[in-house]
């Protein structure tokens, strides 16, 4: 699902620190990752998944900015990070659709 979320200023206001802490957190982890096989194939691969997972969260900070959660940053981070096998990760920033929930973890 790519829809975009709006966010109310009052909630990103509120929740900035939270998404701000998913969406670094998800970047050093991808920059920690390395190739899961040896090769310059496997090497560049791992290397246009890792630029993926970082234009998705590149994507997600600017629909902040602009008070939404963006829908297409969502897939393209949560898909680079299931290839990268970081799926708690994917998990965490599919979580921010729902991070304006009262009852969201």
């Amino acid at each position: 699902m790519t829809v975009d979320k709006a966010i109310s200023p009052e909630d990103r206001a509120r929740l900035d620190q939270v998404f701000m802490q998913v969406v670094l957190d998800v970047q050093a982890q991808v920059q920690q990752t390395s190739p899961a096989q040896p090769g310059n194939l496997a090497a560049m691969f791992h290397k246009e998944t890792v630029s993926d997972a970082l234009q998705g969260c590149a994507m997600l900070i600017a629909g902040w900015n602009q008070g939404r959660v963006d829908g297409a940053g969502v897939a393209r981070s949560a898909k680079a990070l299931r290839a990268l096998n970081l799926t708690p990760l994917a998990e965490r920033v599919e979580k921010l659709r729902t991070i304006d929930d009262t009852d969201s973890d």
